[in-house]
């Protein structure tokens, strides 16, 4: 039997880990309450990490814990001794940004996998060689790539490619946001991301007095969606599918698993994805700011920005679809 690729879903909470599982996610993500580039999700303390652990593992799900922010000289310690409490309980990978302590986990735990974040900015079979010289398992490549980028850095680093097809876009490089830190004094890559690209902006005119001369959500991208193409995506072999939103509430990460669930396995059974329809339904009433392709199927051509919202989440009284039937046996990366 062909090895599947990985549908990686996101999980902020015990709810929403319920929520992926049941309707069938291969592997979930998540942050625990240290080194974690979402401190403002609910997150996962150490007891709960463990239940998590435990849980998935149960049903044949695989953990990956982030660990996705710069880590000062000071505390990687601190850092280390977190790895070693991770790949005791039983992580299956930790996400990393910072590529001293990707070298480290490493060294340390041989047998816990690291994937490099797309925090590390990785948009060249170059940037990706070191790491496969490190040991790192696995790249989840910047957002900001086409296709056959991605398929070039795959091809000659040998590195598994993880790419994101579903949730939030970023309008700085791979998520370094230094806009949150000038404006509000809060880096995304010491976990406080502010989102100052969903703010409500207007450009003036200095010649004119200051006469507005256009506003609105002027630097809000729009939401990343590849269900419709995903066809092209499983046709090129990627390795892990990730959908974004560990802050996002269960009912998103349940219609978003299942939805990119059953295009995956009706590829994989009769050679198509079928039906979409229903599915980008379902994802647009539980949370969008529009849809776009983004870069890695060329949709910034059709539209990146999305000026008039900033976001759009409606209250569904039945949103959680039921679980589907995982029985048949989780994918495996290839």
């Amino acid at each position: 039997m062909a090895c599947k690729p990985e549908l990686l879903s996101p999980v902020g909470n015990m709810e929403a880990l319920r929520a992926a599982v049941q309707n069938c996610a291969d592997a979930v993500y998540m942050g625990g309450q240290r080194f974690n580039a979402r401190s403002y999700a609910s997150n996962f303390d150490d007891r709960e990490l463990e239940q998590a652990v435990k849980y998935a593992h149960l049903h044949g799900v695989r953990i990956y814990v982030t660990l996705n922010t710069l880590i000062s000289d000071d505390e990687l310690r601190d850092a280390v001794q977190y790895l070693e409490y991770l790949f005791g309980i039983g992580t299956d990978a930790v996400i990393v940004q910072g590529l001293g302590l990707a070298v480290l986990a490493k060294s340390y735990f041989p047998g816990m996998q690291v994937h490099a974040s797309t925090q590390m900015t990785i948009y060249s079979p170059e940037g990706a060689l070191p790491l496969k010289d490190a040991g790192i398992d696995r790249v989840v490549v910047a957002r900001e790539l086409r296709l056959k980028e991605v398929l070039s850095i795959k091809r000659l680093s040998g590195l598994p490619a993880e790419v994101f097809v579903q949730g939030v876009l970023c309008m700085s490089y791979s998520g370094q946001c230094l806009m949150s830190s000038l404006i509000g004094g809060r880096s995304g890559n010491r976990g406080r991301y502010a989102q100052p690209c969903r703010k409500w902006y207007r450009v003036v005119d200095r010649n004119r007095g200051g006469r507005a001369v256009k506003e609105g959500y002027l630097l809000n991208p729009r939401d990343l969606f590849t269900l419709d193409q995903m066809d092209t995506l499983l046709r090129a072999g990627i390795d892990s599918f990730k959908i974004e939103g560990r802050m996002k509430r269960p009912e998103y990460v349940a219609a978003a698993t299942r939805v990119y669930r059953r295009a995956i396995d009706n590829y994989l059974e009769k050679g198509s994805i079928g039906y979409t329809s229903e599915g980008k339904d379902l994802l647009f009433r539980v949370f969008n700011r529009g849809f776009t392709a983004g870069f890695i199927l060329g949709g910034e051509r059709e539209g990146f920005l999305s000026h008039d919202r900033a976001e759009c989440a409606l209250q569904l009284k039945r949103a959680v679809p039921p679980r589907l039937n995982c029985l048949q046996g989780r994918g495996r990366t290839g």
